[in-house]
């Protein structure tokens, strides 16, 4: 059973429902995949759905190769009232009639894309003093935070909704706080507004098309089918294949020489990529000089 449990090695694009902790749908694959270590790659709040991508087996050796960047998301501004959280779960702290227009919302949302100063909010995971931000919102404390430099990528609105809501669509770089964007417009059109509902539709290479329910991560046969390859994920990365001269130095740890891999001439010092067996990425290596140094497994 255990070289069965060691021999899951992809990457689980998963449905994450609403209502649900990223930690939660880890411990119901975990369960699933029979105690496979797995990792997840960015975390979604309890109240969001959306793209939660898994790390299973050694791919969770992978994290730091994942084009991770680029988040899109799907979101409702709810206007009239703000909340302490900046979320439908926190209390209303102001409340306003002005209700924007969707002519001003339209004039609005294209002026702020591009690069732009967020201030983390105080319920957030960020840590002061190794103690989460919202453990101390939950006590009445608020510290000071330091205003971080983010990327709108793209910003547009798709319809107005019911209740004095909007529905937006957006991509951003990681780290972006859509519920503090949606606080932030309202006090730009002079009406408190808060997030009432949020969608992750992509991460990375992660889009939603390809998400897994958890219904069918259950229903499953073959776990094996749901999971996508190491390769296809990766494929920002360049590759090669082992010489089969360099098999016995490759598989010993043995740094390999640069020169044997005309592929790579061009990769940067500190650059990473695939060395392959078979066909199949067996390490992740990275050009010290004139070798490349494996610094992560799949072997």
């Amino acid at each position: 059973m255990e070289n069965e449990q060691q021999s899951y090695c992809g990457f689980l694009n998963v449905l994450k429902p609403p209502g649900m902790s990223s930690a939660r749908v880890v411990a119901i694959a975990r369960r699933r995949f029979q105690g496979t270590k797995i990792g997840h790659a960015g975390t979604l709040d309890p109240e969001a759905a959306g793209v939660l991508p898994l790390m299973i087996g050694k791919a969770a050796r992978l994290f730091d190769d994942l084009q991770s960047d680029r988040k899109a998301y799907i979101a409702e501004i709810a206007f009239g009232a703000a909340t302490d959280t900046q979320d439908a779960q926190g209390t209303v702290t102001e409340t306003g009639e002005t209700i924007p227009t969707e002519q001003e919302l339209r004039a609005l949302l294209p002026t702020l894309v591009g690069e732009m100063m967020q201030l983390p909010p105080m319920y957030s995971a960020l840590k002061r003093d190794g103690k989460p931000l919202y453990a101390l919102a939950r006590e009445g404390v608020t510290v000071d935070r330091t205003p971080r430099r983010m990327t709108l990528y793209a910003l547009e609105l798709l319809r107005m909704m019911p209740g004095n809501g909007a529905l937006i669509q957006l991509s951003s770089s990681k780290g972006f706080y859509v519920r503090t964007l949606c606080h932030d417009i309202g006090q730009m059109l002079g009406c408190p507004a808060h997030m009432r509902f949020l969608l992750r539709t992509a991460s990375g290479a992660f889009p939603i098309e390809t998400a897994k329910t958890l219904d069918e991560i259950e229903r499953a046969q073959d776990l094996q089918v749901l999971l996508i390859p190491v390769e296809d994920v990766l494929s920002h990365l360049p590759y090669a294949d082992v010489p089969e001269a360099l098999s016995k130095d490759f598989h010993n740890g043995v740094p390999l020489p640069l020169a044997a891999f005309p592929t790579f001439a061009g990769v940067a010092q500190g650059g990473r990529v695939q060395l392959r067996v078979g066909g199949r990425t067996a390490a992740i290596a990275q050009r010290k000089g004139s070798v490349l140094k494996s610094v992560a497994w799949l072997l």
